[in-house]
């Protein structure tokens, strides 16, 4: 069972409470994100899992380029 019951296709972007597409036969994932709570018992978890925690990390973020820092 999905964690969120709106899904959107992978494939074509169709909207469904389905995770396979009725149009497409695609896999879907959850439209949204899941709400996030200061009082999140998992975030460690998440932390973990993104490798937020290892040495190297923050060199893999997304950084601006001269012209988009004005």
């Amino acid at each position: 069972m999905a964690r969120q019951m709106m899904q959107r296709c992978n494939d074509c972007g169709y909207y469904s409470l389905s995770t396979v597409c009725p149009t497409c036969g695609g896999t879907s994932t959850a439209a949204a994100p899941l709400k996030w709570s200061p009082e999140d018992k998992r975030a460690h978890l998440r932390r973990k899992l993104e490798g937020v925690e290892e040495d190297g990390w923050a060199e893999t973020l997304p950084t601006l380029t001269p012209g988009e820092e004005e």
